[in-house]
């Protein structure tokens, strides 16, 4: 199985390219993705510690988030440290399914084909 990283800059395209290989049933990853789920559960608590008053009715208002990030780039750093491991489990985890004996879901049981990193 082949394992392709899609990168680039704001608005270069990942996203498009990432539904085109999902619409032809490759099974993607998007790190976009799973970055909005995280900021509506495990990773609200950490996130809100780091930066008081980003939460609101149990997830991450990222307009806040960019505003207080904006006011102080070096949390940039310090959201990194805890948002990046949570997807690199998620991935870890997608990976460590597709190689376990039994059905998978995703087309067949193959692990994400495509990852779409920011």
């Amino acid at each position: 199985m082949w394992r392709i990283g899609i990168t680039g800059s704001i608005a270069t395209g990942k996203s498009t390219v990432l539904r085109a290989f999902a619409d032809t049933g490759v099974p993607v990853f998007s790190a976009d993705t799973a970055v909005a789920e995280l900021y509506e559960g495990e990773a609200v608590a950490p996130v809100e510690a780091l930066f008081l008053g980003v939460a609101h009715d149990g997830r991450i208002d990222r307009a806040l988030l960019s505003k207080k990030l904006g006011e102080d780039p070096s949390g940039f750093k310090r959201l990194e440290a805890v948002v990046h491991p949570l997807v690199r489990a998620r991935i870890s985890a997608i990976s460590r399914h597709s190689r376990s004996p039994g059905p998978r879901a995703g087309g067949g049981g193959s692990p994400p084909a495509v990852r779409e990193r920011p």
